[in-house]
């Protein structure tokens, strides 16, 4: 059974920098895509980002493209979220994601396994 732990998530200023960690146990990652997705208080999950099985093709929510990268490292069956110019509007449980599939979706109920999320909290 694929396990997927959130680690990184925190409590940062307006412009600072966070780095998620999604590792993986249980189950080789190089064949699936992974995704982030967040909750903020108050609203349904959404999407932020996702990157295919091998890495070579990626997407973002419109809210955070030019400020996150996602990445992921096969090898150490870890997928990361770096976060910069961090707004308040980022505030929001972040969640992984892993699709049995190479390719990502949009579809949230397309992803197999998820995470137990990890807060950030971006707030002077």
């Amino acid at each position: 059974q694929l396990q997927l732990v959130e680690s990184g998530g925190g409590l940062v200023q307006p412009g600072g920098s966070l780095r998620l960690s999604c590792a993986a146990s249980g189950f080789p990652l190089d064949s699936s895509a992974a995704g982030w997705f967040r909750q903020a208080p108050g609203k349904e999950r959404e999407g932020v980002s996702c990157i295919s099985s091998r890495g070579g093709s990626t997407n973002y929510a419109a809210s955070v493209k030019g400020r996150f990268t996602i990445s992921r490292d096969n090898a150490k069956n870890t997928v990361y979220l770096q976060m910069n110019s961090l707004k308040p509007e980022d505030t929001a449980i972040y969640y992984c994601a892993v699709r049995r599939y190479y390719y990502c979706s949009g579809r949230q109920q397309e992803y197999d396994y998820w995470g137990q999320g990890t807060q950030v909290t971006v707030s002077s």
